[in-house]
């Protein structure tokens, strides 16, 4: 079972910025969205397409995320994806959205690893996906390469606090198993900004991955390290399995076998894997803050100051109402 409340509220405000888009106006509403941060190759991005099941994100080695980007993953009969950039445009091959993400990375940060904190904003529809909005951002760095500023590490930090300082925004921080937690750049930029661990959950990556005789078990247990949301562990594909091209499905099916069997994990296994953890963010996905309610607020009396309204006016003024409504039920429930 979802979030229904927030599945429902999502659309609609989809909608609303959608219809100001089409006007060439910026909402500047804050939905609330799941931030994935790590270091580079925790992982992120093979999360991120276990989520979507399709290879559709670039790949290489250094900083590969130089943009930041928007996913919004979107439940609906059909399979395609949507650039905010390329209106209109419905891409039903997933190889094609990777070159746009490459190419529009490039047009925005040259080709020699330059970053910058201009968003990407993808949807992906799939009757696959559950209703989420994620952010993919790029993977924190100390060595400066190619193109990029000698305080490259600050330029990377200031960019995630753009995202990750939100009240509505949930911290997925994604850390590698055959790694020190303790040094863990996810974490510690999760107890920087979310002291108190309300809006954190722990991903651990590449348990496969460890040297042999060794395990998680303590951390996947929430015993080493603990975070107030606990550690969900996943199995991604390996490079040699991308190379050979091997199915996500069958992938997922091969991480359900690795914790059904494996020693260590078996007893945590219906608490483990990225349909798990694909449910959990769902669910606790967090409410529109007040001040978002106070963004919405600050929409409505621009309404009547727009130019003559497009043809699906109608729909737009339901959506808002319909939109302010949802919310208003969120914050009366909230104080009950």
């Amino acid at each position: 079972m979802g979030n229904r409340g927030m599945e429902d509220l999502i659309p609609l405000v989809n909608k609303m910025q959608d219809a100001f888009s089409a006007i060439g106006q910026n909402s500047q509403l804050d939905l609330p969205q799941i931030a994935v941060v790590g270091g580079q190759s925790a992982g992120k991005s093979s999360v991120l397409e276990n989520f979507v099941g399709k290879d559709f994100l670039p790949r290489g080695s250094g900083i590969v995320t130089r943009r930041p980007l928007v996913l919004q993953l979107i439940n609906c009969p059909t399979e395609y994806a949507e650039f905010l950039h390329c209106k209109g445009k419905k891409f039903t091959d997933f190889d094609e959205v990777r070159g746009e993400i490459e190419a529009e990375t490039d047009r925005i940060t040259g080709q020699n690893k330059g970053i910058s904190p201009v968003p990407i904003n993808l949807r992906v529809y799939s009757p696959h996906v559950l209703n989420l909005t994620l952010v993919d951002l790029p993977g924190m760095t100390k060595v400066p390469v190619g193109d990029q500023p000698a305080d490259i590490e600050q330029q990377i930090r200031d960019m995630l606090y753009q995202f990750v300082t939100k009240d509505n925004c949930l911290l997925l921080a994604v850390s590698p198993a055959n790694s020190d937690l303790a040094n863990s750049d996810a974490l510690k930029i999760a107890k920087e900004v979310d002291p108190q661990g309300q809006r954190t959950i722990g991903v651990i990556t590449k348990l496969d991955l460890m040297d042999e005789g060794t395990d998680a078990r303590e951390i996947l247990e929430n015993k080493l390290l603990p975070l107030r949301r606990g550690y969900i562990g996943v199995v991604n594909r390996s490079q040699k399995d991308i190379d050979g091209k091997k199915d996500i499905t069958a992938a997922m099916a091969a991480e359900r076998k690795f914790f059904l069997t494996h020693p260590g994990y078996r007893h945590l296994a219906e608490r483990m894997g990225t349909p798990y953890l694909q449910k959990t963010l769902n669910q606790r996905l967090l409410p529109p803050s007040h001040k978002t309610a106070e963004q919405f607020i600050k929409w409505l009396p621009r309404l009547f100051t727009l130019p003559p309204p497009p043809s699906h006016s109608l729909c737009f003024y339901i959506a808002a109402t319909r939109c302010l409504l949802s919310m208003h039920s969120h914050f009366t429930n909230d104080l009950d």
